[in-house]
């Protein structure tokens, strides 16, 4: 299917209809996938029950668009899985801004996933180490039979190093995982290496997992935001680049302002992971760690103003090991409708465009945090959350949002009294027309 290019202006204020025929008209999805949008198709019960134990439901999140990502030259029209107000909001300002200095740019470092087999009771670390490493062949060819499947695909077992740490021997195995996250296939071939491994260490057996650090799967987003979209007035662009910068270097400096730079961060990562299907925990507990790789917890993307350019520059890398292939992701009509949007891309293409929400949905962050303030754009949102908590019905939000906001308690009373008045007004503009 040709994906056509499009004009998204004003699609946020298109009807929940229009936007699913806009999609439709444009060829940007399956006439499968666009009768899942319409008739609201979601995660059977009876295949979530086969999923997950215990299980009594499903729960719904918001599915959202952020349309007009360019990356690598491509555009993208990105689902969002999300219940944070303004986090699809900012990801399209962001990107629309971005796409006009030229978009982002990508680098998939490598795509390899990690797993761990531990010893501990070694009698001689050092010589169990050596001695390990002198079969590596034997080692790496024993992963590989464990799991034949994915070297037919063309995958496998890539390399193997032994550490010492502290007590522990600890045997580290790189795997290509082709389109698979991989976790099941790298815990088979660690286990399968336990054996061999305690015989030539006469150590006992800890564990033999899959890492979720996974400092062989990273992805480096890049891209540049020319000075005029920051503001028309010359001096106060170059005010905002350099507070942005200022604004990095604060999140590489103090944790504090790093743990929450890395949640915004994550607020676009998270919403995309979800959306097609992936473990969007492994995703985070990698970046975490990444992001105190030297010791310090510190912020995961770099901003820094060319003051000769007059540009700012931004990048992002962390681990991003997505899949396309196994797991949930063939069973959940709203994860295949996901793929579907995003044009199904391979492991790697996904993987640069999630690294490329992240940098995006930290400018925005960064562009509010030192411009109007990160209130601006909350209040108008938090106040669209209290109508619909108060009952407002969709006529009514426009109106009950717009005299929250001036009144002076945000809180869902206030809301309730606003919203009773403007019934009672109409109640009596209606008896007065009878």
């Amino acid at each position: 299917m040709t994906k056509k290019v499009m004009n998204w202006t004003g699609f946020s204020k298109k009807s929940l209809q229009e936007r699913i025929n806009l999609l439709a008209e444009k060829q940007l999805l399956s006439s499968e996938n666009v009768d899942n949008l319409k008739h609201n198709r979601q995660l059977p019960l009876e295949t979530a029950n086969q999923m997950a134990e215990n299980v009594v439901g499903t729960h719904s999140l918001p599915f959202a668009l952020a349309p007009d990502f360019l990356i690598d030259g491509k555009d993208y029209q990105v689902p969002f899985v999300t219940e944070e107000p303004s986090v699809v909001a900012a990801a399209s300002f962001a990107a629309k801004i971005i796409k006009r200095s030229g978009g982002f740019t990508t680098v998939i470092h490598d795509r390899l996933m990690i797993g761990q087999a531990v010893l501990y009771q070694v009698p001689n670390l050092k010589k169990s180490q050596k001695d390990i490493m002198t079969q590596k062949a034997q080692l790496l060819m024993l992963a590989d039979k464990a799991y034949p499947s994915i070297v037919k695909r063309g995958g496998g077992a890539r390399d193997l190093t032994a550490e010492i740490k502290e007590d522990f021997l600890i045997v580290y195995l790189t795997v290509d995982t082709q389109e698979a996250m991989g976790a099941n296939m790298v815990n088979t071939m660690m286990e399968a290496l336990m054996p061999l491994l305690e015989e030539l260490s006469g150590g006992q057996q800890l564990m033999a997992i899959l890492s979720n650090y996974a400092t062989e799967s990273l992805v480096t987003a890049s891209c540049q935001v020319d000075l005029r979209f920051l503001s028309r007035d010359k001096a106060k662009a170059q005010t905002f680049a350099h507070k942005i910068e200022l604004a990095s270097k604060l999140a590489k400096t103090d944790s504090y302002r790093a743990s929450t730079h890395n949640k915004g961060i994550f607020n676009g990562i998270d919403a995309v992971v979800m959306a097609t299907g992936n473990d969007w925990r492994a995703i985070e507990a990698g970046g975490h760690a990444y992001a105190a790789k030297d010791g310090q917890y510190r912020g995961l993307s770099a901003w820094a103003f060319d003051q000769k350019q007059q540009i700012l520059k931004g990048s992002l890398t962390l681990p991003m090991p997505v899949a396309t292939k196994g797991g949930s992701i063939g069973l959940n009509p709203s994860v295949r409708t996901a793929h579907d949007l995003l044009g199904n891309p391979n492991a790697r293409e996904l993987a640069a465009v999630i690294a490329s929400v992240g940098l995006a949905q930290n400018f925005a962050a960064l562009k509010a945090l030192t411009s109007t303030g990160i209130q601006a754009g909350h209040m108008k949102l938090q106040a669209k959350s209290l109508a619909l908590l108060a009952g407002a019905k969709e006529k009514e939000v426009p109106t009950l949002v717009s005299q929250l906001l001036k009144a002076k308690h945000l809180n869902l009373e206030t809301a309730q009294s606003i919203l009773q008045n403007l019934r009672d007004q109409e109640s009596g503009t209606k008896i007065g027309k009878s």
